[in-house]
């Protein structure tokens, strides 16, 4: 059972201005295929092709001899969770549920995304911010390259992409702007609820 390449939540023009067609074009198109195509190529005719991506990531994480499997399978996990953590119209603050648990958790919602765009800006070179759901408590991590916070047994979400690809043609070196229109016109609060109501 190959791995699959899945299609964006959203039309590959639907986050400009803010995100162009172009940066998903190739982020999409070609970063996250290849990472898809060198993962089905990296597990084919082992016990690990018939294991679930979670599956995959879980069991070769810390193996060096596995590490192309895993950053490979690590980065198309992200990249699918990262795009469904943007809508067309986002931005906002949550409500509900997930409000009260950042209001209780970070003692404001405006801190929580502090704590978020401190994360993203700071992840020297390419990496991810994460908010994860951690023992019961949320908490705001970042991690390096391929990694993800779910190998430490955190939940995972929400995160924001750091990988100079996912900006660079919009932005250029202009990293905390891309952060701060993540969170004031992108980020989608509806699906990181649904991720604390599922965990």
């Amino acid at each position: 059972m190959a791995f699959e390449h899945p299609a964006l939540p959203y039309a590959q023009d639907a986050l400009e201005p803010h995100i162009s067609a172009n940066t998903l074009s190739f982020h999409h198109g070609k970063h996250h295929a290849a990472y898809v195509n060198n993962l089905n190529n990296a597990v084919k005719g082992t016990d690990l092709e018939n294991k679930s991506l979670e599956e995959v990531i879980k069991t070769v994480a810390g193996d060096p001899s596995k590490a192309g499997i895993f950053n490979n399978a690590a980065q198309v996990w992200n990249h699918t969770f990262y795009w469904n953590c943007m809508k067309p119209g986002g931005g906002g603050a949550p409500s509900g549920a997930l409000a009260d648990k950042i209001n209780a958790d970070f003692g404001s919602f405006d801190k929580c995304v502090e704590e978020l765009k401190s994360a993203a800006a700071t992840q020297f070179g390419s990496g991810w911010a994460w908010l994860v759901l951690d023992g019961g408590t949320l908490k705001v991590v970042k991690t390096g390259n391929a990694e993800n916070p779910m190998t430490s047994g955190q939940t995972p979400l929400l995160t924001i992409d750091v990988w100079e690809h996912a900006y660079y043609l919009d932005y250029q070196n202009r990293r905390p702007d891309y952060i701060s229109t993540f969170f004031s016109s992108l980020v989608n609060w509806d699906f990181v609820a649904e991720n604390m109501a599922a965990a």
